[in-house]
């Protein structure tokens, strides 16, 4: 057993190049898991800076300085998210307020729907079980109510936090696009010299990340815009809320869209009850999730998703679990980097001699 360990070991570490690729990936990781919180806006900063990095380099090639450029992009972006803030921020709260006023009349709808199942379905309902999801659910309404409260107390931190966010994050962006020659040098330099499958990894890997995070961008925007057009023409309430809840989900794959759907089903079930209008959404949010995984996944992720369904859903609950939510948001970037880093290592003693 030792013997085999060992040869496993010379296969795939006795070339420098995989040793300093290993090193190196060490490195980041004992560095994202220890010091996650404290780098969390220079985390943020990195991915503004892939994703404005297409509008930059696009002035850069019309003839205009870059400096000049990263200011009008970030500009531009500045006044994007200042725009739909406005928009979009006082109709959600505005929506989330009334729902936190409806809670009782939907608990009360529901609860009512479901000591009805009973009567009209003998056979398939037993009293005492919808007596204990009845005390179930009660029971998970109180424990919410108590995490609103102790959320509302911890408001102030989050306050502050977003402050200092607004302040280092527009700035970390401005340099990293400004400098972005300067700090890749630097960093080589800080590198171990043996580092042909380490940059060979990296050019993979950064093209990957920047065409995941433009397309997760759309992806959140073009689901989350379906969503409220669909929700609007059903004349379903907090339409706004949902979608947004809807677009956000498709950061964490399968798993997102499975929990969006019970908001989504309770809103509807609470405004129609069994009646087609509730069946109709039901069809149409079907709809949207089956185009979203099926159409526009692929489209905007034809590399990336070159993984089986299960290490997507590994890789969530894997990095998620390392990362909150950084490791949940870079699932599929990281479970590809898993995969490129496998096969960049040599894998027998012809491949090393070579």
């Amino acid at each position: 057993m030792f013997e085999m360990v060992v040869r496993w070991y010379k296969r795939r570490f006795s070339d420098p190049h995989a040793v300093s690729l290993v090193a190196i990936l060490l490195f980041g990781f004992i560095t994202i898991y220890f010091f996650g919180n404290l780098i969390a806006p220079l985390l943020v900063a990195i991915v503004l800076a892939y994703l404005l990095e297409w509008p930059v380099a696009k002035l850069s090639n019309c003839g205009i300085n870059r400096t000049i450029a990263v200011v009008l992009v970030i500009l531009a972006f500045t006044g994007l998210m200042l725009l739909a803030v406005l928009i979009l921020v006082p109709t959600i709260w505005q929506q989330v307020g009334n729902l936190v006023n409806d809670v009782p009349n939907m608990y009360s709808a529901t609860q009512h729907f479901i000591a009805a199942l009973p009567e009209k379905y003998p056979d398939l309902a037993d009293l005492k079980i919808v007596e204990s999801v009845m005390t179930n659910i009660k029971s998970q309404v109180i424990g919410a109510g108590e995490s609103v409260v102790k959320g509302s107390l911890a408001s102030l931190v989050s306050i502050a936090t977003l402050a200092i966010y607004l302040i280092l994050v527009p700035l970390l962006v401005f340099f990293l696009l400004k400098d972005k020659q300067e700090m890749i040098s630097m960093a080589s330099g800080l590198l171990p010299r043996n580092r042909e499958l380490a940059t060979k990894v990296w050019i993979e890997m950064n093209e990957q990340i920047t065409n995941y995070i433009r397309g997760k961008v759309l992806e959140i925007l073009i689901v989350g815009c379906v969503s409220y057009v669909t929700f609007i023409f059903l004349d379903l309430r907090y339409s706004a809320l949902l979608a947004v809840a809807v677009g956000v989900s498709v950061l964490i794959p399968y798993i997102g869209a499975a929990a969006v759907t019970l908001p989504v089903a309770i809103v509807g079930l609470s405004q129609w009850g069994l009646t087609p209008p509730f069946y109709w959404l039901l069809v149409a949010y079907g709809i949207v999730q089956a185009l979203d995984g099926n159409v526009l996944v692929p489209i905007l992720f034809s590399e990336a998703v070159n993984l089986h369904p299960v290490a997507i859903i590994v890789a969530v609950l894997v990095f998620g679990g390392l990362w909150g939510f950084w490791g949940v948001f870079f699932a599929i970037p990281l479970a590809t980097l898993v995969k490129a880093v496998w096969n960049a290592l040599p894998s027998n003693e012809e491949e090393i001699a070579e």
